[in-house]
């Protein structure tokens, strides 16, 4: 079972410090850092996740992922956020599908987070070429996800979408739901009630996870139950961590 990503990838880089005093010249914190960790996110993090689950993976990603970087200052011991700095977020290039042999793989994951390596022309194109094509999307859904066969967006996503999805796309839609689980066909799946140290990533793990099992199963009710329970485990983690 050969699994291909396709998607657009960057560095998250989380800075943990402290705050002992006020500045005295505005009103905010001053942070001293203590450490800073990093690891490739976006679709590199569901690669590895697929990875860490024990799948092997290929990946089509931008070249220059190393250098578009979300930089995240969080305070070490409470884990609050104080300032997200995103460098070179306008850097990404159209991907060329058309170079891809699509027929060497048997599950496509399109991680779109809507920054122009994909167009909704280039999904509809994937989809048409492969039977097999699972899509997380910041993009708002419509006809041209027809044929893609299962769709993972969070809740606002899915709001944004109602008036411009039908109910034969719907069909193919898992809705995240934060600590709430996620919905699919009109069932909810809920998830474990744990404490929560880092939501960045999840909807990552939550997407390899699914397709995963699906390689493994062939049903998309164990997989949604598989990826609630993994997302569940790397939101008690700090960062954005794989499983």
């Amino acid at each position: 079972m050969k699994i291909l990503v396709i998607g657009e990838s960057c560095r998250d880089v989380f800075c943990y410090g402290e705050s002992r005093r006020i500045d005295p010249a505005v009103p905010v914190p001053i942070l001293n850092i203590l450490e800073c960790k990093e690891n490739a996110g976006m679709a590199k993090n569901v690669q590895y996740n697929i990875q860490a689950l024990g799948h092997a993976c290929d990946i089509i990603t931008n070249d220059n992922w190393r250098q578009i970087t979300k930089t995240r200052y969080m305070h070490k011991n409470t884990n609050h956020i104080y300032l997200r700095v995103d460098e070179n977020d306008d850097k990404f290039v159209q991907c060329d599908i058309t170079k891809i042999n699509f027929s060497k793989y048997d599950i496509i994951v399109i991680s779109d987070y809507d920054k122009g390596f994909l167009s909704k022309k280039d999904i509809f194109n994937i989809s048409t070429n492969h039977e097999c094509v699972f899509v997380d999307t910041k993009k708002e859904l419509g006809l041209w996800c027809s044929g893609i066969k299962y769709i993972k967006i969070n809740n606002f996503e899915f709001e944004k979408a109602k008036n411009t999805i039908n109910k034969e796309i719907e069909k193919k839609v898992i809705v995240t739901l934060g600590e709430k689980g996620c919905k699919f066909n009109g069932i909810t799946y809920p998830v474990n009630r744990v404490e929560i140290k880092d939501l960045a990533g999840a909807g990552d793990t939550f997407l390899a996870a699914l397709v995963v099992e699906y390689s493994r199963t062939k049903s998309i009710e164990k997989s949604v139950v598989f990826a609630n329970k993994c997302a569940t485990e790397v939101v008690q983690k700090r960062g954005v961590s794989t499983i």
